[in-house]
């Protein structure tokens, strides 16, 4: 398997050294281990354990001190939720090293600790209690279409300048594009042991739900939860609706809460706020659903064919989907927090605007359109944003279009290579 670049690594580099505790956290199996590991080679040797082996487990949690003390700093934990009684040793040990370096030998600590977890609900809520001050937090996402092509990644702001000066990946045919969102972009798809991809997202499912899902919530009926799973993925690039979805599973509402907050805080979906404001007194304030992996959600949805998946009904809501998500990326892979810039807008007159982008107190609006031929129709609702008190930048459709394409003075068609 080839080693593929991150573009988190260069966020990494900013903090590494900085912060005494480095934590990615992340899904399971997008390569969290992998990159630590690759980030090693750069610096100091850096010592590994990974808390997947039940032996080092064991140890980890019946005697934390004494583990911390067989395995020298600078370390790797992997799969640190795994023994979260280690975070209060690990806190005392930096403590002490910080003091040491303020009052004795007054080198710089460096990064002493590298923790790797994929449960995120269960790894932030112990490190907020433990490590608060010491760790620098980082998420690792499944790969953009710009890693996967070996170019450089940036963060997406729509603003039409920095489009324009920017290199847009190589055009494809809308097959081959669908073939990718088919198969979705997990690590091991695309540069593993080119493993069955139905094979690949069964077993994932299985794992998920035995190493994950049961270690947050006591599920009794694990077919149900594969329903709901499976209902969500059906629901991409949708408003979440929690009495339809209760309704079609047969479970209650507050089930549906609780399901769902697993799947957001795993890193499987991600929830899209609405734009709410004292100008906006209309506007829904349900969030909308999206996979953060298209590939995961067409194999739940029953997709198996990249034929089938771009003639169905829901050729729309995974293309959305797909480009979302690699916007969402651009954000997290440079260290953003997307709910405090990505939004999106409907009001109960059923205007909407599939994406506002909020930068330096400027709204960008965008639509997503699966045409090569969208209509000027697309900004119809654009003008909604200048209700928003705030300054409003150029408007874009990203579409299946060649070459950008003004629409008018403010607005343009953007072809999605640009992302």
């Amino acid at each position: 398997m080839e080693y593929v670049n991150r573009t988190i690594e260069e966020t990494l580099n900013k903090y590494i050294g900085l912060y005494p505790i480095i934590m990615i956290t992340g899904p399971r199996q997008v390569g969290k281990t992998t990159l630590l590991n690759y980030i090693s080679t750069k610096y100091k040797e850096i010592n590994y354990v990974t808390l997947d082996d039940m032996i080092l487990r064991a140890q980890a949690n019946d005697d934390p001190e004494l583990f911390l003390r067989t395995h020298e700093t600078p370390l790797i934990i992997d799969e640190f939720q795994y023994a979260p009684n280690l975070l209060n040793y690990i806190k005392i040990n930096v403590d002490e090293k910080k003091k040491d370096a303020m009052f004795g030998s007054k080198n710089d600590i460096g990064t002493l600790y590298y923790l790797t977890g994929s449960q995120i609900f269960q790894t932030m809520k112990n490190v907020s209690e433990s490590l608060a001050g010491r760790v620098g937090i980082f998420d690792l996402s499944t790969f953009t279409n710009r890693e996967l092509e070996h170019q450089k990644d940036e963060l997406f702001i729509p603003d039409i300048k920095l489009l324009k000066n920017k290199t847009p990946l190589k055009r494809t045919s809308i097959m081959n594009l669908f073939e990718r969102i088919l198969n979705g972009s997990y690590p091991e798809i695309h540069f593993g042991s080119k493993i069955n991809r139905d094979h690949y997202y069964s077993d994932y499912i299985r794992t998920y739900i035995e190493r994950d899902v049961k270690r947050i919530i006591n599920i009794k009926n694990e077919n149900k939860f594969v329903k709901f799973i499976s209902a969500i993925a059906a629901r991409t690039g949708q408003e979440f609706n929690s009495n339809a979805i209760g309704s079609d599973i047969e479970i209650d509402n507050k089930t549906v809460d609780e399901w769902i907050s697993i799947l957001k805080n795993t890193g499987i979906i991600y929830l899209v706020q609405p734009y709410l404001n004292n100008s906006v007194g209309r506007a829904v304030k349900r969030p909308k659903i999206y996979f953060m992996d298209t590939g995961l959600a067409c194999y739940l949805a029953g997709y198996t064919s990249k034929e089938a998946l771009e003639k169905s009904s829901y050729s729309g809501p995974i293309f959305e989907t797909f480009i979302v998500s690699e916007i969402i990326k651009t954000f997290i892979n440079q260290g953003y927090d997307p709910r405090k810039y990505i939004y999106y807008y409907r009001d109960n007159n059923q205007k909407e605007i599939d994406l506002l982008i909020i930068m330096d107190n400027k709204v960008y609006p965008i639509e997503i359109k699966k045409s090569s031929n969208p209509k000027e129709t697309s900004i119809k609702n654009f003008d909604i944003v200048k209700n928003f008190g705030v300054e409003v930048g150029n408007g874009t459709v990203l579409c299946l279009i060649k070459n950008i394409t003004a629409i008018d003075s403010d607005n343009y068609f953007v072809p999605i290579e640009y992302l």
